[in-house]
């Protein structure tokens, strides 16, 4: 199959099914931008080592670096999304597909209204899922052996996330306890950055992987086929994914990053560059593994970790409940949208 640009655009055109697909894709890449990769920048905007304008900037760049580089070296991550649920054996896979994106959409917009940082990652494996749930008629349409590794991401990103950032504050105090604050403050502001850089990476890596294999599943379907095999994403697709999911976060990303980076735990510039330090080797280990994990579960369970150093009410309850009664929430609730949806949509086309 071709995948030039050029061939991409006359498929969109010709097929206003395809057209229907991409579009949301899209939608759900912005939506990404909108409510997940905020996560990213949350900190460095927090703690002002950056402004929002140029953060986002920096984000966009090093989400893309972040799909290139990973996406070339280790593409297991969008491999295990795809190999999640069975789209195959039905004329209106295309359609079911198209209704679990719309699912995801209508999920990330209801969290971003409410300013909870909810996981796109796990809507997007939800809807997913409850779409080919609808589409097959019961759990033929689910691969149990790939979704399992959800909850081992589920673990890690929790777990990992929590205790890196705790013992990465610990030793940073430990390092520079003795020496005078004020000394301090510039290198741990261009540590900030970096580690704002390291967390847009790991986001583009992680997310930006998921995202292109169902625009790839998409393109597949559209042509008859049900499985995308182990194809690279063109180079053009990368950069699509990057430039619109930046677009979202530049519009609507403040709510979460004033959520995460300043609601939850009050951060000087030295705990803001342990957090994205610690949930970006987290995320980096992950993609290695291959284990699709939530960057907003790691980066904020990173920050838990770091406001646990102080005591651990520093950390404001309140926020952090909100938060994981979404997290339980999107599984079930994700997925019976995409279940529904995909049932209307079956009915309707």
């Amino acid at each position: 199959m071709d995948f030039g640009l050029s061939s991409f655009m006359a498929q969109v055109w010709g097929n206003p099914v395809l057209m229907i697909t991409v579009i949301l894709t899209l939608g759900v890449v912005f939506v990404n931008g909108w409510t997940d990769a905020p996560n990213a920048i949350a900190t460095v905007v927090a703690t002002r080592a950056m402004t929002p304008r140029s953060a986002v900037l920096m984000s966009a760049v090093f989400n893309f670096f972040g799909v290139l580089v990973m996406t070339l070296l280790n593409a297991t991550v969008a491999m295990t999304v795809k190999n999640m649920v069975n789209f195959s054996g039905s004329g209106e896979a295309l359609i079911a597909l198209c209704a679990a994106l719309f699912a995801i959409i209508i999920w990330a917009v209801a969290a971003w209204y409410f300013g909870i940082p909810t996981s796109e990652s796990h809507a997007l494996i939800a809807g997913l899922t409850g779409a080919a749930m609808a589409l097959h008629g019961g759990l033929r349409g689910v691969n149990g052996a790939e979704w399992v590794k959800v909850f081992y991401g589920l673990g890690l990103s929790t777990l990992l996330g929590f205790c890196l950032g705790f013992l990465t504050t610990k030793l940073i105090q430990f390092l520079f306890g003795r020496v005078d604050r004020r000394k301090t403050t510039g290198f741990f502001q261009k540590g900030q950055i970096f580690g704002g850089m390291a967390m847009s990476f790991m986001h583009g890596a992680q997310d930006g992987q998921k995202f292109m294999a169902v625009l790839m599943l998409g393109l597949f379907l559209s042509n008859g086929q049900d499985t995308t095999g182990n194809v690279v994403p063109p180079l053009w697709m990368m950069v699509l994914c990057s430039v619109v999911m930046a677009v979202g976060t530049s519009i609507g990303g403040y709510k979460i990053i004033k959520a995460v980076g300043m609601d939850l735990v009050k951060l000087e510039k030295y705990q803001g560059f342990s957090a994205d330090l610690a949930a970006a080797g987290c995320l980096l280990l992950s993609s290695v593994l291959g284990i699709p994990v939530s960057t907003t579960h790691t980066k904020t369970t990173a920050i838990m970790g770091v406001g646990a150093t102080k005591r651990l009410s520093a950390i404001n309850l309140s926020v952090v409940k909100d938060m994981v009664l979404t997290w339980i929430l999107t599984f079930p609730g994700c997925g019976l949208i995409g279940f529904l949806m995909t049932k209307l949509f079956m009915v309707i086309f």
